[in-house]
């Protein structure tokens, strides 16, 4: 999934000091764990994670690296060519599949016991496995929804969040005549922007892949695109969203410039912590003829190539991917959990009760070849419609055939 915020690689955090003579007699052992920034809060979660994990096990050191996830594949690619892998990574789930087919992960069936194994959400489990095989233990989960700034919308004369997109039109354009914010934030630049773009696709019953195939620009991946080139077009969202990613149209929502935008539940600390005046309900993602909505995992792999994988296994196992590590990385994230014990928890109950909701309706990414590529021709393709330089049809054809020639 990826998520919350994109950064630039932030450098290894330093290792851990040595925690002492095993209490067994078996050497020393190392283990190389990279993982994803999402905010602030994730390095000291993660150390919290390591810190204890060293001190219940002397013998075991952890050097753990944070990078962030603008820089993660790439990384995690040179490393893998120059035998230097890690021996546990979080990424993006969506990655699971090259990992399996190019034998840089290690599948998990062998490792994993039907008691931890039922600690976790079935579904959430199905995007990481390939072929029959588990290759990945979910990390994060999430699914989004709009926000809307309910202040904003009352003074637009709206009274409550829109439920389809002709709503959202309709608001937006109220707000536009109120001169006091944009309507409605979209992403078009960088990572993700292919995923704000689903929110509009799968609400009007398209999919990314059929039959083998590309169908994006099929009908209703057209009437998807199209209705967001007429928002912009209309003035009805901030000006050139092309110049904006995923982490510029939350902060516009912070500051009060835009009454709606559709993301995660990650918003909503920020909010308390950075913009605790802003006024905002959630709702759905606007339906078209169908209700949908984005669901996102990341998940912790291990790798093939390391060493350890037995201690590699047993510190995923009882201390990363834990009903309370998953409690702590929900309550600091924002995330939704993936165990079941952390959803039970109150008081993510009380918060992330309305994201949870969405679940049913969560669709995820596709497991196919070349997803990365994939993924940079179709952003490709509705920035130039965004920018006006397309209509729909010709962009999304011509994106189709070039996704058809890699997923033959």
């Amino acid at each position: 999934m990826m998520t919350t915020t994109r950064r630039t690689l932030l450098g290894a955090v330093p290792a851990l000091a040595l925690a002492g003579a095993s209490r067994t007699a078996q050497a020393a052992t190392t283990l190389h764990l990279v993982y994803a920034f999402y905010s602030d809060a994730t390095k000291p979660v993660v150390e919290g994670i390591v810190a204890d994990y060293q001190k219940a096990n002397p013998g075991i050191t952890i050097n753990a690296e944070e990078i962030g996830w603008d820089n993660l594949q790439q990384v995690l690619t040179t490393d893998v060519s120059g035998g230097t892998a890690p021996d546990i990574a979080v990424i993006a789930t969506r990655w699971i599949l090259d990992y399996a087919k190019q034998n840089i992960a290690e599948p998990l069936d062998s490792y994993i016991t039907p008691q931890y194994r039922s600690e976790f959400f079935e579904t959430l489990l199905g995007p990481s496995t390939i072929d029959g095989k588990l290759w990945g233990l979910p990390f994060v989960a999430s699914t989004r929804a709009l926000y809307c700034n309910t202040d904003l919308l009352q003074q637009a004369g709206v009274a409550a969040p829109p439920t389809t997109w002709d709503e959202l039109r309709a608001a937006a354009t109220k707000v536009k005549q109120a001169g006091k914010a944009y309507g409605f934030a979209i992403q078009g630049k960088e990572i993700e922007t292919d995923t704000y773009w689903y929110y509009s696709l799968w609400t009007h019953g398209g999919e990314i892949v059929r039959d083998g195939k590309s169908a994006i620009a099929s009908p209703e991946g057209v009437a998807a695109t199209e209705l967001y080139r007429s928002l912009i077009a209309d003035g009805l969202t901030q000006p050139t969203p092309t110049a904006y990613n995923r982490q510029d149209v939350e902060t516009l929502f912070k500051q009060g410039r835009v009454a709606m935008v559709a993301t995660g539940p990650w918003l909503r600390g920020q909010l308390t912590k950075e913009a605790p005046n802003v006024k905002y309900t959630t709702s759905g993602i606007p339906e078209a003829t169908q209700k949908a909505t984005w669901g996102g995992t990341d998940s912790v792999v291990m790798f093939a190539s390391g060493t350890n994988k037995p201690a590699a296994w047993k510190f995923m196992s009882e201390a990363l991917v834990t009903p309370a590590s998953t409690l702590e990385l929900t309550k600091r994230e924002g995330f939704l959990p993936v165990t079941k014990a952390a959803a039970d928890n109150p008081q993510v109950k009380a918060e992330l009760g309305a994201f949870t909701a969405l679940l049913p309706y969560a669709k995820f990414a596709p497991q196919i070849p070349n997803w990365e590529q994939i993924v940079d021709i179709t952003i490709s393709a509705l920035q130039t419609v965004y920018l006006g330089h397309s209509a729909a049809q010709p962009a999304l054809s011509d994106a189709a055939k070039k996704i058809d020639a890699l997923l033959t």
